[in-house]
C-alpha cells in the first residue's frame, strides 16, 4: 500500500492570507500570496520515480521531516487586466467569535448537504414509511418520478437561493475570491471548463451558483449552470436542492437544451475532469483529467459555443488525502465503485468542527482564487469532425496553460510549478 503524498498530521498549516491594496485607479492588488505546506514523504509512484504532480519546489519538509528553509513570500502583483470582485476581499484578521462560528456553520451546511443530505433522506422516507405518515413518502417517490424531466430541461431554480447570506460566511471562512481577465458579452453563449475538480469544488460552486461573489455583476448578462452528475437527479431531496441553487445534468440533452436557447448569454459550466479527478486531489498537486476529455469541445462546436477555461487555485489544497498508485488494488476497488455508482470513493481529511486542530471533514481554511479566462471563439458545426474536435482541444489545452502560467505566482503557487495533463 503506497503511502499518502501529504503528512499524517491533523494540524491545519498556516495561512498567509493576502492583503488586498487599492491601487490609485481603484484595481485591487493581491500582495503575500499563500504557500502550501506539504511533504514529499511518500511522494513515489510504483516504480520509485517521483511524482510528477508535486514540484520539488513546494515541499517544506523532506524524507522523516527533515525541515528545508521554505522559499521567499512571492511578491508578484497581479496583473491589471485582471479584475477581483471586490467582494471577494477576504475580512481582516480581528474575526469576532461569532464571525468565526458563522463562517464554520456556513461549510458545515455545505459538507453536510454534499456528503450526508442523501442518506439522512432516504432514511428518513424509508422511515415514515412505517409510521401513520407512510402515503408522504410515496407521494414524494411517485412525484420524482413525475418530475423527471424537469433536471434535463428548465429546471427549477429558486434565484433568492442565490443570495443566502451563508454563502457568503462560506466565502470567507476560506476566503474564496473571483478574478475576470477578460470580458464574455451576452451576446455569445459559453461553455466553461473547470479546473480542478478538488474533493468537493467548493470554488466553482460558490462562484457560479451563489452571488457571493457577485458573478452577475462581474459578468453582466450571463446565466451560469454548473453541471453534475446525472445520477444525482434521482436522489430524494438532494435533487431538488441542487435544482433550486442551479445545477443540471451534465448529459447530453440537458447541455443541448441550454445552449439551444434562444436568448444567448448561456454559461455552461463543466468541471471537465469529473470526479476521476479527485483521486489525483491533494495538496501541492496540479494534475488535470483533460488529454480524453473531448466531449466539451464537441458540445461547443455543434452550438457554436465560445470556450472559456477556468481554473481554481488552492482547490486541492482544501482537503488532504490518500492517493493510491494506479497499479494498487486500492486503486482499482475505486474504479469499479466508480463504474458501478458515477463516483469514486476517496479518502481525505480535513479539520474537526470544534476544533482546528484536530481531524475532521470540514476543509481546511486555504484561500481558493478562481480565475476566469479568456474566450475561445468556435464555430458552430452540427456534425464536428475529429479534426476540428481535437484542434479545439489543442487550443484549449493551450490556453489553460498559459492562464495557469500568468496567475500562479500572484496566487501563491510557486514559480517552478506546471500543470501535468493525463
Amino acid at each position: 500500500m503506497d503511502m499518502p503524498c501529504i503528512p499524517c498530521s491533523g494540524a491545519a498549516p498556516p495561512l498567509h492570507t493576502p492583503t488586498p491594496t487599492p491601487s490609485s485607479q481603484g484595481e485591487h492588488r493581491l500582495t503575500e500570496p499563500r504557500l502550501s505546506k506539504i511533504s514529499l514523504r511518500g511522494s513515489l509512484d510504483a516504480s520509485g520515480a517521483p511524482d510528477p504532480c508535486i514540484s520539488p519546489a513546494t515541499a517544506w519538509t523532506l524524507g522523516e521531516g527533515t525541515p528545508v528553509t521554505p522559499p521567499g513570500a512571492l511578491q508578484a502583483e497581479m496583473a491589471t487586466k485582471m479584475d477581483v470582485s471586490p467582494a471577494a476581499v477576504p475580512p481582516g484578521p480581528g474575526k469576532t467569535l461569532q464571525k468565526q462560528w458563522l463562517e464554520v456553520v456556513g461549510v458545515f451546511h455545505y459538507v453536510f448537504a454534499f456528503l450526508f443530505l442523501v442518506p439522512f433522506a432516504m432514511v428518513l422516507l424509508l422511515f415514515l414509511l412505517f409510521t401513520r405518515l407512510w402515503p408522504l413518502s410515496v407521494l414524494y417517490l411517485m412525484w420524482i418520478y413525475l418530475d423527471r424531466d424537469t433536471p434535463s430541461q428548465e429546471g427549477r431554480q429558486i434565484m433568492w437561493t442565490k443570495r443566502w447570506r451563508i454563502w457568503k460566511h462560506q466565502r470567507d471562512y476560506f476566503p474564496i475570491k473571483l478574478v475576470k481577465t477578460a470580458e464574455l458579452p451576452p451576446s455569445q453563449n459559453y461553455v466553461l471548463g473547470s479546473h480542478p475538480h478538488g474533493i468537493m469544488s467548493t470554488g466553482a460552486f460558490c462562484n457560479f451558483t451563489t452571488e457571493c461573489n457577485a458573478f452577475s455583476q462581474r459578468f453582466p448578462g450571463l446565466q451560469p449552470w454548473l453541471a453534475t452528475l446525472a445520477g444525482l437527479f434521482y436522489l430524494p431531496v438532494f435533487r431538488d436542492y441542487i435544482m433550486a441553487v442551479g445545477l443540471r445534468p451534465v448529459s447530453r440533452h440537458s447541455l443541448d437544451f441550454v445552449l439551444s436557447q434562444p436568448q444567448r448569454g448561456q454559461a455552461v459550466v463543466i468541471v471537465i475532469g469529473g470526479a476521476q479527478e479527485s483521486l489525483y486531489s491533494a495538496p501541492g498537486r496540479n494534475c488535470l483529467a483533460l488529454k480524453r476529455h473531448k466531449g466539451f469541445v464537441r458540445l461547443a462546436l455543434r452550438h457554436g459555443a465560445s470556450l472559456v477555461p477556468v481554473y481554481s487555485f488552492g482547490e486541492n489544497d482544501t482537503f488532504k488525502g490518500m492517493n493510491f498508485s494506479k497499479g494498487s488494488w486500492q486503486y482499482l476497488c475505486q474504479v469499479i465503485f466508480k463504474k458501478i455508482v458515477g463516483f469514486p470513493p476517496c479518502i481525505f481529511w480535513g479539520r474537526g468542527l470544534f476544533s482546528p486542530n484536530s481531524w475532521g471533514l470540514l476543509p481546511l481554511p486555504i484561500p481558493i482564487t478562481t480565475v476566469v479566462g479568456g474566450p475561445i471563439p468556435v464555430p458552430q458545426c452540427s456534425s464536428p469532425s475529429q479534426e476540428q474536435v481535437d484542434h479545439y482541444h489543442r487550443l484549449y489545452m493551450d490556453a489553460l496553460e498559459r492562464l495557469f502560467e500568468e496567475h500562479k505566482e500572484s496566487c501563491g503557487v510557486p514559480a517552478s510549478t506546471r500543470l501535468t495533463f493525463f
